[in-house]
């Protein structure tokens, strides 16, 4: 039998045409979900509407087309403060190898602090630890003028208490630039895998995730507009509600030194709904500072009454 891995990569260029016929493909249901997070403050300022950007290493964990539209070598580390005692952080770089096309690397983690063990009764018994950890490498070229492919290879690693859990998974995606227009357009398939090792012996899906999105800067406006829609391969019955989990951001350029950024996440406005009121739940802001070749970004998340999420980035063309 194929392996899962390669039997996902191979369903890529037809899925755009499975989505329109099929009533539902893929599972909601998924272990690593820690791989959705929004990794880097300028996109999670967006929304998480970060699949048609060009020129920045962070795009890579969402496009892995991203790595050929660098200009430049580059490399972002970031900070993201979840609820609670919850941390998590990325690190990346991206650079072109002559004749062979761009190449980049990363990290994601998330820890998710101590917890007390106890036993049936009750009586403590010590504590234990949580986190999930994803090493991944990428590669990206062009095909023809204004296009661009790339791939992502994970490994991926999970522990809560003494059980341990692993998987691998890949990424596909492609980019293409329409410059006359200031427009861009990206698609991706990501965390096409499988579990290699499992907590318990039960082996669960990975968030197998087909996105597509959208940029423009519309003409005279120093305004970069980016809309995308996620998760089109969860299960639904409901044909339009499988475009029900969308993104928009704006970024707005005030100076060469100053952005101003929002942002706005339906699918998480709609999960975040306590009672008749989601608050200020999916929208989110931010601002980048640009001094010569490093970039700081900082992002606010509002998760309506639960909580509001920090994010903090720091970028360096090379």
């Amino acid at each position: 039998m194929m392996p899962t891995l390669v039997r996902n990569f191979l369903v890529l260029p037809l899925l755009s045409g499975v989505l329109l016929t099929a009533p539902s493909i893929g599972q909601t249901r998924s272990v690593y979900n820690f791989l959705r997070n929004d990794v880097g403050a300028r996109a999670a300022a967006l929304g998480g509407s970060f699949f048609a950007v060009a020129d920045d290493i962070d795009a890579v964990f969402y496009n892995p087309a991203a790595v050929g539209t660098l200009e430049r070598p580059g490399g972002s580390i970031g900070f993201f403060k979840q609820i609670l005692d919850i941390n998590s952080g990325h690190i990346a770089y991206g650079r072109r190898f002559e004749e062979l096309g761009w190449f980049g690397a990363g990290i994601l983690y998330t820890n998710y602090g101590t917890f007390t063990e106890t036993d049936p009764s009750g009586a403590e018994l010590g504590s234990f630890g949580a986190g999930d950890l994803a090493v991944l490498v990428s590669y990206g070229n062009t095909i023809a003028e204004n296009l661009t492919y790339g791939a992502n290879l994970k490994f991926i690693y999970s522990s809560i208490a003494g059980y341990r859990s692993t998987g691998l998974a890949g990424d596909l995606g492609i980019f293409y630039a329409i410059p006359d227009k200031r427009m861009a357009l990206g698609a991706s398939l990501r965390n096409a895998g499988a579990q290699i090792s499992s907590y318990n012996g039960v082996r669960e899906d990975l968030p197998l995730d087909f996105s597509v999105g959208g940029s423009i800067v519309p003409r005279g406006l120093p305004l970069l507009l980016n809309l995308a829609f996620h998760r089109l391969t969860d299960e639904t019955t409901d044909f339009f509600d499988r475009f029900s989990s969308f993104t928009i951001g704006g970024e707005f350029t005030v100076s060469s030194a100053v952005l101003l950024r929002f942002g706005y996440d339906n699918a998480r406005r709609r999960d975040l709904k306590v009672g008749s009121s989601s608050g200020l739940a999916g929208f989110s802001t931010g601002v980048g500072i640009v001094i010569d070749d490093y970039r700081l970004d900082a992002a606010l998340n509002s998760y309506g009454k639960v909580a509001t999420l920090y994010q903090i980035s720091l970028g360096a063309r090379l």
